[in-house]
Order: C-alpha cells, then sequence, then structure tokens
C-alpha cells in the first residue's frame, strides 16, 4: 500500500513516501481503509514526544471504512464508518485500537471526521476531566487558531463558557468570531493579562489552554482568576522550560497541569473516547460543532501540505485525503 513516513535529517523533520504490506490486526486492533486523515504539528517537531524517534508512519488519526478486525472483535465490525485516533493515517490502510474508533455521525463528511478526533480528545480532557470548565466560566485560549485551538473555543461554546482568545492575526480572530469566539486579543507576544484581567471585570479567566508554549506561561498564569486551572498543550514555540512563581500558586490555589498521550495507557485513552463519545458528540451529530477545515490537500501533496502547517497560515485543520 501507500504511505508516507516522517523521518529527521539534521535536525529537520522530512516526509517520505513508500510502498508498504497493508497492515494486520491483532486482537483488539482493527485495520481501516483510509478516506481521510489530518495533520497534527506534535508529530512533525523534531524531539517532540509525538514525533517517536528518527523514523515512523505518520498520521495519528483517520476517518474510514472498518477493513478487517482482530480476533474476538464483536463491537466493531467490516463496514462500519469509524472516526479515530489511529497509527498510520498518512497511508491507504490504518492500524486502530478498537477502544479508539469512534461512529462518524451521519452529518459529517469524511474530511470533516478526520478531523474531529486527536485535537478534540484533547481540547477535551484539557475543559472537561482536567479543566472543570462550567457554564458561565471565562475560557482563555492562546494560539487560538490551531487546531487543539479553535477545538477547545467549540467545546467552551457547547458547555456555555465565555471565551477569549490570542492570535496574531486580525484576520484569524475574525474567522473565530464566526465561530463563537467571544473576544479576541491580537497579540504574539506575553502582554495578554491585564486585557484578560480587564474583560473578565478583573477576576482573570477560570481555565487557560495554553496552546502555544513555555514563552507565555508566565502570562497565562497571571490572566488566571482565583483557583483557575491552566492547561499546557503545545509547544509550537519550541519553549520546554519556565519559571512558575510559587507564592502565586499557592495564594491563589492554582492548578496547573499538562494534556498529553505519551505515557497514557490503553484504559486512560479509552476513559478519554467514552467521556468524549458522551459529552461532545452528540454536538457533532446534531450540528453545534462542526470541525474546522482550513485546506484539504491530495495525499501526494502532503509536503506541500507540510509546509503550509510550518507557515502558520491555518485556522482550525488541515486535512489529507486518501491515495487512491
Amino acid at each position: 500500500m501507500k504511505s508516507c513516513w516522517i523521518r529527521t535529517e539534521n535536525e529537520k523533520t522530512i516526509l517520505e513516501f513508500r510502498d508498504v504490506p497493508v497492515p494486520q490486526p491483532k486482537p483488539g486492533e482493527l485495520v481501516v481503509r483510509v478516506h481521510a486523515t489530518s495533520l497534527n504539528r506534535g508529530e512533525l517537531i523534531v524531539g517532540s514526544v509525538m514525533h517517536g524517534g528518527p523514523s515512523k508512519l505518520g498520521g495519528t488519526e483517520a476517518s474510514g471504512v472498518v477493513h478487517a478486525v482482530g480476533e474476538g472483535m464483536t463491537a466493531v465490525k467490516p463496514g462500519d464508518r469509524v472516526m479515530g485516533r489511529a497509527r498510520g493515517g498518512f497511508a491507504e490502510y490504518a492500524l486502530m485500537d478498537a477502544h479508539e474508533a469512534m461512529p462518524i455521525p451521519a452529518r459529517l463528511t469524511w474530511e470533516q471526521a478526520a478531523a474531529g478526533s486527536a485535537t478534540f480528545l484533547a481540547a477535551y480532557d484539557a475543559l472537561f476531566p482536567y479543566g472543570q470548565l462550567k457554564r458561565g466560566e471565562w475560557l482563555l485560549v492562546t494560539g487560538a487558531s490551531s487546531g487543539a485551538g479553535v477545538a477547545s473555543i467549540q467545546i467552551g461554546k457547547v458547555i456555555g463558557a465565555r471565551v477569549i482568545g490570542t492570535s496574531g492575526s486580525a484576520e484569524k480572530l475574525q474567522k473565530l468570531k464566526e465561530i463563537g469566539l467571544d473576544v479576541g486579543i491580537r497579540t504574539r507576544g506575553a502582554d495578554f493579562g491585564e486585557r484578560v484581567k480587564e474583560v473578565t471585570g478583573g477576576k482573570g479567566a477560570n481555565l487557560v489552554v495554553n496552546c502555544v508554549g513555555g514563552s507565555l506561561f508566565p502570562e497565562c498564569m497571571r490572566a488566571l482568576a482565583y483557583q483557575g486551572r491552566l492547561a499546557t498543550v503545545g509547544y509550537v514555540d519550541g519553549v520546554y522550560r519556565s519559571e512558575i512563581d510559587l507564592g502565586t500558586l499557592h495564594a491563589n490555589r492554582y492548578v496547573v497541569f499538562g494534556v498529553s498521550n505519551s505515557r497514557l495507557g490503553p484504559q486512560g485513552r479509552a476513559e478519554t473516547v467514552r467521556g468524549f463519545v458522551r459529552d461532545v458528540l452528540p454536538a457533532f451529530a446534531d450540528g453545534r460543532i462542526t470541525p474546522v477545515i482550513d485546506r484539504v490537500f491530495a495525499f501526494n501533496e502532503l509536503p506541500a501540505a507540510k509546509d503550509y502547517m510550518e507557515s502558520n497560515a491555518q485556522v482550525g485543520k488541515i486535512v489529507v485525503r486518501a491515495p487512491y
């Protein structure tokens, strides 16, 4: 089958097309005939925990039709339409753990379904089980035009939160307002804390989802309300270290946490998927959430899709169609 691999060369990630055998499912796995996949920045960053070493089959999510199932599988059968986190989405066929497979709501296209898994599951973890976001609270999203940023805005609005987002582009902020962003702050720097306090009547944000990284961490802390929660989701700035004012953390009862699957086992992943299917997937089905797609590329245009992602021009997800 056709596939595309990510390898590291001279501190850069390079995409390489290869012909490889169709994967065979083990017990607890299924093979999906891929209709669409999408790009996730983490696996394209050298040194990222998602990158997975010097060479790996690319693609961490996919939508498609179940082609084959492992021994003993009964919940999913060949012919079912599924979406979810996958191993090797940049290919004609991808492996998916059974607990990752979610039914595709009828109203979604293959491309929308492919854009509705990895970043939405990360946003779900940040907002629901860890962030405990509630109706009427203030949510701040930095790097709001990213895939995880857009998903956080959309889920936040379903919860009933008021959402503030940062971006260096006025055009991007306008697009984000069309999907529910309440307040846009145009900035690329660590200078938004006072504006957040102003917007929230001096209180600050109840939950901050930091999609940028360490360069904004101290300012995210300054933007928090009393008993605020701060989620770190990404490191597009490449800054992995930051100082914490322990006095402020202590006095204000802040909760600081990260959202990553690098050490999350099958049970934890399954728990997230079950919660997502219960709490968010119905909003996909009834139209309250439609995954935002910036551009769709053909499979042989994957290198161009990677370049486009690295240009930081997109709002939402970059999707790639299957190679047939």
